[in-house]
């Protein structure tokens, strides 16, 4: 691996887990050997969204191990918009990275997004190669098509989990979203607040152990009921300038 200087941005990086325990431990020291390499100041973050199994109990063991990992608990189960609003106001950095517990995406490649931070004040990448079952994929891109032309956030893969905020965005936004719609309510917000967004291409791996649950019927619902809750605070509240690129 090549030695690169260390960013003298702080980062928080989190990730939620529901049901991971076959990956915590894998993705949690992904996490920390990327980040000790990267930055000077860090944490990483567990989010254990109200699992069954034995997630929560290997988060605490991996943060009572070393004093850059906490892990919060949500009791109950709060979903996936819960879970990174959780994530998200626990983070203390001035910089908070994201991604999901399964393993899906490497930790590495934040090194080649960083740069994007010395344009653009957030950073959302999207999936090369998304490994996902095709009807997901078409799902995702039926749902991608439909936000992006009622918000014009016009961003390639809106809920990829590979992103980086500032925290000053998120101290000024309220989280509102319990379920899938989360990404699209902050994206959306940030529009709206006038925030430039960059954007890069990551790589997307299979999912090796656990299960996923964003297809899940009540999941779907759920988004498509807050959706249109989110589009009528939206035209309510304004648009700030715009700010959309790619790298």
């Amino acid at each position: 691996m090549t030695t690169v200087a260390k960013s003298k941005r702080s980062m928080s990086v989190f990730y939620p887990c529901y049901n991971e325990e076959a990956n915590v431990e894998r993705v949690t020291r992904a996490a920390l050997k990327t980040c000790e390499r990267l930055f000077e100041d860090y944490e990483v973050i567990i989010v254990n969204d109200g699992s069954k199994d034995r997630t929560g109990e290997i988060a605490d063991q991996l943060a009572a191990e070393n004093p850059r990992v906490r892990a919060v608990h949500n009791r109950p189960n709060r979903g996936y918009g819960g879970a990174l609003a959780r994530g998200f106001r626990e983070a203390s950095k001035d910089f908070i990275f994201y991604t999901d517990g399964d393993g899906q995406f490497d930790f590495e490649e934040m090194e080649k997004i960083l740069p994007l931070l010395d344009q653009y004040e957030i950073v959302s990448c999207y999936r090369m190669n998304r490994q996902d079952p095709l009807q997901r994929k078409i799902n995702a891109f039926c749902w991608g098509t439909l936000v992006n032309v009622l918000f014009s956030i016009r961003l390639r893969d809106i809920d990829c989990a590979f992103k980086i905020y500032p925290k000053r965005f998120i101290d000024e936004i309220e989280m509102c979203s319990t379920g899938a719609l989360i990404d699209t309510e902050m994206l959306a917000k940030a529009r709206r607040l006038g925030y430039s967004i960059g954007q890069m291409g990551v790589h997307h791996y299979p999912r090796t152990a656990g299960q996923q649950t964003g297809a899940n019927f009540k999941v779907i619902l759920r988004a498509f009921r807050e959706l249109f809750k989110l589009y009528s605070q939206i035209r309510a509240t304004g648009r700030g300038r715009e700010s959309v690129a790619s790298a």
